[in-house]
């Protein structure tokens, strides 16, 4: 390591839980601490059964914490302070337990209170064995911290320490530590933009009850709100009908249904706009005549629809574009995939157009991973693999900047 690291100076709170993959917090503590960081290590009472709070002391230089009170003086640790000192908590391993008490709230020890009461962001790698990593619970309590705003370190696959090979081996120490210097190097960049997203999909009425729609659940659009946020943007997020919300208090959620309405909020918060990431699922079509009351299968024949298109939001964002507004478009494609998007790409007028893929799996609708390829007017091709849509989303916006 050469240079001054981004991590200098930076107050980290680690947390270590009772896994074997214990043994790895130390490599990761020794990397916080060569870089400058300034780290606070939390360990859960089981995890002291995997490696010593000595050894971790004496790497960072700071008593480790672990219970409410120390034994012998009555001193209290404040979870409070713990989490207005930290510029970031970074618990490694987490294991399944810890990682369900995490996501139901239950404050049984000094991490998870620590956790709770944490303002900074809360990265998470989990560790445990690839049944416990596929179950359910785990799968449904790992989705949950994501939708709390929390970035999950993605576990490898590999030999576990049942010696089963599978998914739920703790990522390495050196691959955590780039997580954290990639998140550091970033924050604050887009610092002063104000930034337009669309999300999810539009609901067009047939009737009072039924729609055209599609299976969007808007988790890129939110993901790549959350990016620009913690980038220092000011964010408009203009939302079609999903069950997603937001906390940071950057990102204006204005909240529509039809196509229609979506364009009218767009036309609003563009003129003002530095960036615009189109990221919808806008119906292409809507019914010319919606039924003012709800259609009864048993008192007329089969309707007949009468279809009239839809506003191209992008296309008509592209064309009213000034000098210096970026405009991004994304293309879901499942056949032709490059020549489709880049013809988009230069029908809306647009600066970039980011591809996916439906014959990728895990890159469609209401997954939280995506597979994307970013292309550029000036004639660029980034290609990216399988990662979660908040990695995706930095992806996006580090091509936008020349990162």
């Amino acid at each position: 390591m050469t240079g001054k690291s981004i991590l200098e100076g930076r107050h980290v709170v680690l947390g270590i839980t009772g896994g074997i993959a214990a043994y790895k917090s130390v490599s990761l503590l020794r990397l916080l601490v060569k870089a400058g960081a300034q780290v606070q290590v939390i360990m859960t009472p089981a995890a002291k059964e995997f490696i010593t709070p000595v050894t971790l002391s004496a790497l960072s230089g700071r008593p480790v914490i672990s219970e409410f009170f120390t034994a012998n003086t009555g001193e209290w640790h404040s979870h409070v302070d713990l989490g207005l000192w930290a510029d970031a908590m970074v618990i490694a391993p987490a294991t399944a337990s810890t990682i369900a008490k995490m996501a139901s709230g239950v404050a049984d020890n000094m991490l998870v209170t620590s956790y709770l009461s944490a303002r900074a962001q809360v990265f998470v790698a989990p560790a445990m064995d690839l049944d416990m990593m596929a179950h359910p619970s785990t799968v449904r309590n790992i989705d949950t911290l994501r939708s709390y705003g929390n970035i999950i370190i993605e576990p490898e696959v590999g030999e576990l320490a049942s010696h089963l090979i599978g998914k739920g081996r703790m990522e390495e120490p050196e691959a955590i530590f780039n997580v954290l210097e990639r998140y550091f190097s970033s924050a604050g960049d887009m610092a002063g933009k104000k930034v337009l997203i669309t999300a999810g999909p539009t609901y067009e009425k047939i009737d009072p009850v039924r729609f055209i729609g599609n299976y969007s659940s808007g988790k890129m659009g939110y993901a790549i709100a959350a990016e620009a946020a913690r980038r220092g943007a000011e964010v408009t997020l203009v939302s079609g009908p999903v069950s997603l919300s937001v906390t940071h208090p950057s990102i204006k959620v204005v909240r529509v249904e039809s196509a229609m309405q979506m364009l009218a909020a767009c036309e609003e918060a563009f003129p003002q706009s530095d960036i615009a990431v189109m990221t919808a699922a806008v119906a292409d079509y809507a019914p010319a005549h919606p039924a003012q009351v709800k259609i009864k299968r048993e008192k007329q024949d089969v309707p007949v629809l009468e279809l009239v298109k839809n506003p191209d939001i992008a296309a008509t964002l592209g064309a009213e574009k000034r000098e210096g507004q970026i405009v991004v478009g994304f293309a879901l494609e499942t056949d032709n995939e490059q020549e489709n998007a880049l013809d988009k790409l230069s029908r809306k007028n647009l600066d970039y157009i980011v591809l996916n893929s439906l014959r990728d799996a895990g890159a469609c609708f209401g997954t939280d991973t995506n597979k994307v390829s970013i292309f550029s007017a000036a004639g660029v091709r980034h290609d990216f693999g399988m990662k979660p849509k908040n990695e995706v989303a930095r992806d996006i916006f580090d091509t936008i900047l020349g990162k």
